[in-house]
């Protein structure tokens, strides 16, 4: 497609990422001189269409709710506007990784880092609470943890704002893994929603998993009906019991007897740590991954329920996903991929769903990180009934990796190619051309991660920013042997 020189006075210089809905583009205010994000929606969702006014409203609902809070703690908005026929928002340039994409590379956080996490998301809740704004979407994928150790809540497509009028007490809305009770009820919500949502993501840092698990509707059910086990008692959790009680009443079934205000969920974690929250995370979390634009996928937002339609998937990713999956299991993946995709809202579960029918562990292995690597593409989903800044279902918006073509990445991971020691050092020297000595780094954390070869390659292009010099590396690595 075309992209615009300019959008109103900014200036683009790169594209961050594109989607069904709309691009997003790297741009630069001439006016103060700063580097800022350009989220869009295509022309098409404003056509005068009930869908099409429903995702133009959320997305001038985005810029409404972020736009009227200012805190650190909360990406911030800067403008809206329309040129070309195109609707803008200017944000704040982020670099960093979503908390997804944490979870999904299956980094373990210590307990000072999961009380500094939840301290912060909480500061910032407590910031837009106070000015009549609720958040409805708070999930990892949401939440962007930055060079400096500090997390930044994103995406207010589907927040509440007092006379916003976007949403009626019946309508069902949010993702499911992290909506409370009254949502998926249709009762009436107000700013306890989130105080479930943070309980939620508290228990999925203390746990390794989320609470509940499974489709839409037996999420429905577990949610309304059934209490989760303490996340000390989680397979492999191996925390202590001392913050089990403070998430059984963030995540409480009646919304009066959450805790009344997410200061007092704050206060109650400091409590039971019995120390001051630390104020970033730790540098050793930090560079497990390396920094990147956050954000910067755009998906499709669905209708607002969460019936299990697949409309929310485009075609495309899903018949990547069949070709992929049919290696191993023949004709049958067409079948397990549609009920796949109406389970999952992220391209890493929808891969690691499927991966469940590949009885080899090592191609099994593969497959996962397979879908860690394309959730750098367009299309793929992160919600039900947004039209955010995603995340891309929690692998943080990745924007390297797909070129060299999605055929190539099937093939490849699907047989499971693992590098020689031989290849991996003359990977080491290929990124060192373009990032100096910090190679040698770079790829000993990227092997410990894997040694299949696409991921491989695309962990080693994280570390380099420079899109031209990203894509002459990945041609160079793709030679290897």
């Amino acid at each position: 497609m075309n992209h615009p020189e300019r959008l109103g006075k900014y200036q683009i210089t790169d594209v961050l990422g594109q989607g069904a809905m709309g691009v997003v583009y790297k741009g630069f205010d001439p006016d103060i001189r700063r580097v800022v994000a350009l989220k869009t929606i295509r022309r098409q969702f404003d056509d005068g269409s009930e869908s099409g006014q429903t995702i133009a409203a959320r997305f001038r609902n985005e810029a409404q709710a972020a736009g009227r809070l200012l805190h650190p703690g909360i990406v911030g908005v800067y403008d809206f506007g329309e040129d070309q026929g195109v609707a803008y928002i200017a944000m704040e340039y982020v670099e960093g990784n979503t908390l997804a994409h944490y979870l999904t590379s299956r980094i373990r956080f210590t307990d000072e880092d999961i009380l500094s996490l939840v301290g912060q998301l909480l500061e910032a809740l407590t910031h837009a609470h106070e000015r009549g704004v609720w958040h409805r979407d708070i999930k990892p994928a949401n939440l962007i943890m930055t060079r400096a150790g500090k997390l930044k809540v994103a995406d207010f497509g589907i927040a509440r704002v007092d006379a916003a009028g976007l949403t009626q007490a019946n309508s069902v809305i949010g993702t499911p893994m992290y909506m409370a009770p009254e949502q998926f009820i249709g009762a009436a919500i107000d700013h306890r929603v989130d105080i479930y949502a943070a309980g939620v993501v508290m228990y999925q840092l203390i746990a390794g998993r989320a609470p509940f698990l499974g489709s839409p509707d037996a999420l429905m059910y577990k949610v309304v009906h059934e209490v989760a086990p303490p996340p000390s008692l989680i397979e492999d959790a191996n925390r202590s019991d001392r913050f089990d009680a403070i998430v059984a009443t963030a995540m409480s079934k009646q919304p009066e007897r959450r805790f009344a205000t997410a200061e007092a969920f704050r206060a109650a974690v400091i409590a039971a740590a019995n120390a001051p929250l630390s104020p970033t995370v730790s540098d050793e979390t930090i560079v497990k991954l390396p920094m990147r634009p956050a954000g910067v996928a755009v998906a499709a937002p669905s209708t607002a329920g969460s019936s299990g339609s697949v409309t929310h998937w485009e075609k495309s990713v899903l018949a990547q996903a069949e070709h992929s999956l049919a290696r191993h299991v023949g004709p049958l993946a067409s079948v397990l991929v549609r009920r796949a995709a109406k389970e999952c809202h992220d391209l890493p579960s929808l891969y690691a769903k499927l991966a469940e029918q590949v009885t080899n562990p090592q191609a099994r292995s593969a497959f996962i990180s397979l879908g860690a690597v394309r959730s750098t593409g367009s299309g793929a989903p992160t919600t039900v009934g947004r039209t955010g800044f995603a995340s891309t279902g929690g692998a943080g918006g990745r924007t390297f990796g797909t070129s060299m073509g999605s055929g190539s990445l099937a093939t490849v991971a699907a047989e499971a190619v693992r590098l020689s020691d031989p290849a991996i050092e003359q990977a080491q020297k290929l990124l060192a051309a373009h990032v100096g000595p910090i190679a040698k780094v770079v790829v000993r954390k990227a092997a410990e991660k894997t040694r299949y070869r696409e991921p491989f390659f695309s962990l080693l292009a994280d570390a380099v920013s420079d899109p031209v010099a990203r894509q002459k590396l990945l041609t160079e690595l793709a030679k290897l042997t």
